[in-house]
């Protein structure tokens, strides 16, 4: 078998199950071009749904993107207006289209700091998609890492002081329980956009043992072939989960 028929049958048995995405860069798109920012966001959601008609494309089971983190709200007012109004219409112009395609979406973060308009829709367009059975869409809003673990801790830690548990009782599968996407693969890929190496406060606890991949590509210029980039980088790996031997997507 040639080398590039081995590639692409690497590739076919070695697609992530969850991928999620840190979509940076926005901002320094439009800078380029001499705009303001919020029309690096208005480019940047046409890259959503870019990523998520490659998702479905390609069996790819569960896609989290980082929208709006917790340390957000420290942009300039003016900006943060901007990003929730480009959200409202977000949600109302894609949760059909979402819905058709047999898409779920749900919303992770603390949304209880969003408007009561912004609350509504997320909710509605939830509930019109939470029984779909294709890809699971994830849109981190309003949320952190930390905050995440926190919110899983007060859990257990009320259910200590209800006496439903005790202290002793405490591990890694109880508490994981109550954090963010429980319910879901664990995140296998973890994509970066805009060139920086970090992963922000971002799915600190669900992206234990995930493929880091980094690009320099700003997130408004994210298209199909940065996603397989990303995912033939994937094929390459070897996944060992602190082992020695190792582990194939199957397994898992």
């Amino acid at each position: 078998m040639s080398p590039a028929k081995q590639q692409v049958n690497n590739i076919k048995t070695s697609i992530p199950r969850h991928v999620a995405i840190i979509m940076d860069g926005n901002g320094r798109w439009a800078k380029q071009l001499g705009k303001l920012r919020i029309f690096g966001h208005q480019e940047g959601a046409k890259a959503v749904r870019r990523a998520v008609s490659f998702a479905i494309n390609n069996g790819i089971e569960a896609l989290t993107l980082y929208a709006f983190s917790s340390e957000n709200w420290n942009r300039p007012a003016q900006e943060v207006s901007a990003l929730m109004d480009l959200f409202i219409r977000a949600l109302d112009k894609e949760a059909k289209s979402l819905h058709k395609h047999n898409v779920r979406l749900k919303i992770i973060g603390n949304t209880q700091r969003f408007s009561e308009k912004l609350q509504a829709r997320i909710n509605r367009a939830e509930v019109l998609t939470e029984k779909n059975t294709g890809l699971t869409l994830n849109i981190a809003a309003n949320y952190g890492g930390r905050w995440d673990i926190i919110q899983a801790v007060q859990q257990v830690a009320q259910q200590v002081k209800d006496g439903v548990i005790t202290s002793e009782m405490i591990d890694e599968q109880r508490l994981g329980q109550y954090i963010n996407l429980c319910d879901l693969a664990p995140v296998d890929l973890v994509i970066r956009t805009g060139g920086e190496h970090r992963i922000s406060n971002f799915l600190l606890w669900q992206i234990a043992y995930a493929e880091l991949y980094f690009t320099e590509v700003l997130w408004p210029d994210f298209d199909e072939l940065v996603f397989e980039g990303a995912l033939n980088a994937f094929a390459q790996r070897e996944r060992r989960f602190g082992g020695t031997e190792p582990a194939s997507i199957k397994e898992l």
